[in-house]
Formats: structure tokens, C-alpha cells, sequence
């Protein structure tokens, strides 16, 4: 499969402060497979790569405003976690994206998530089918939650899928491996950073 750079969006799910940095709320839960992976510096490498060879970059972050007035007043299972962490409140540090992959001029920024699969409460699909965006490439958080869930839609709605490996974090070792062994190859083409850099600079 050769990719065409003109056809595909790198979408960057949650690369939050929250997520991504000693100090967020949810750190601590992912920073040992961030750790084994080094994800934020393969991130980096292949969003440059991206941009220079003139693919989509594309930012998808959650936020939420204080109080967590968009989703159930009795969340369970990981919005459970988020809201029990007061994690991803709009306008707040740990929400912010990581300085290390901030939009750049011409990137796109998805708002609107306020929950696992990207495309469900944004205009994501809108805005790949009108780029004309066939191919989209996942990194992000978490292994086997909202990149998983992500990536599910993507192949329903009939997008070439491609997931980053090393580029994808969960909250335990186990968790993580178990979605790249198992489900990822059902749903995706996965691929490690540097094989995405070398069929991008082909």
C-alpha cells in the first residue's frame, strides 16, 4: 500500500497535558507504556514528517467546561475516571495540548469530543470527506479506549486506517498489548512510527 500524502490526515487524539505531562491527572495512569514506547518523541517525528510531505494534520482533543454538565450526572467506567480526576476542563492546563505537538499553522484542531470515538460528537467525517481525505492515521490516548474506538468508526465508515503502535498509550502494559495484538489488526493496518515516516517520504 503506498499512501498519498494528499489524502491523509494525522489525527492526534488527546495529547493533553492531563494525559501527556508529570503533573496531570491522568499521568501517572499511562506514563509507564509512555515510557516504553518514547510516544511523544515518535509523535513529533512523524507529525514534521507529516506536514513537510503535505499530509492533514489534525488535534483532537476532549475538554470539558467545570462541572462536566455534557455527559450523565452519574458517569461510570473511564468517564468515571475523568470526571473523578477533574481531568480535561476546558481552559485549564491540563487540558491544553502538550507544547511539544501544538497546532501549527495550517494544522486542524476537531472540537466538540466529549467522549470515546471521535467522529460520535464532532465534525470530524465532515471535514476529512471534505478535504478529500481517505486515509487517516491514529496516535494518541488511549490504546484500547478512544484511539480503539476511533479507529472502529474510521474503518466502518470505509476511511483506509492506520495505527501508530508506538504511538498509543494505555493505563497498563497488559492493556495496551492485548488491543495491538488482538483488535487493532481487525479493524486497522498497524504500522510502528518509522515505517509510517518511510512510506511517507517514498
Amino acid at each position: 500500500m503506498t499512501i498519498d500524502p494528499r489524502t491523509t490526515a494525522v489525527v492526534l487524539i488527546e495529547y493533553q497535558n492531563d494525559f501527556t505531562s508529570k503533573g496531570g491527572a491522568l499521568h501517572d495512569a499511562v506514563s509507564d507504556v509512555m515510557d516504553q514506547t518514547d510516544m511523544l518523541t515518535k509523535t513529533r517525528a512523524v507529525v514534521d514528517t507529516a506536514r513537510k510531505a503535505g499530509a492533514t494534520v489534525m488535534h483532537a482533543p476532549i475538554t470539558f467546561t467545570a462541572g462536566y454538565n455534557e455527559i450523565t450526572n452519574h458517569p461510570y467506567g473511564i468517564l468515571k475516571g475523568v470526571v473523578d480526576g477533574r481531568a480535561f476542563v476546558k481552559g485549564s492546563w491540563g487540558a491544553a495540548i502538550v507544547d511539544e505537538l501544538a497546532p501549527a499553522t495550517g494544522d486542524i484542531v476537531v472540537e466538540g469530543k466529549r467522549g470515546l470515538d471521535t467522529f460520535a460528537s464532532t465534525n470530524l467525517d465532515f471535514i476529512l470527506r471534505s478535504k478529500g481525505i481517505t486515509t487517516i492515521v491514529l496516535g494518541g490516548f488511549l490504546t484500547n479506549c478512544c484511539v480503539e474506538s476511533t479507529m472502529r468508526t474510521g474503518y466502518e465508515n470505509g476511511y483506509q486506517v492506520i495505527t501508530l503502535s508506538d504511538c498509543v498509550a494505555a493505563t497498563s502494559v497488559e492493556e495496551h498489548e492485548n488491543a495491538l495484538k488482538y483488535d487493532y489488526p481487525m479493524f486497522s493496518r498497524s504500522m510502528t512510527a518509522d515505517e509510517l515516516i518511510d512510506e511517507l517520504t517514498q
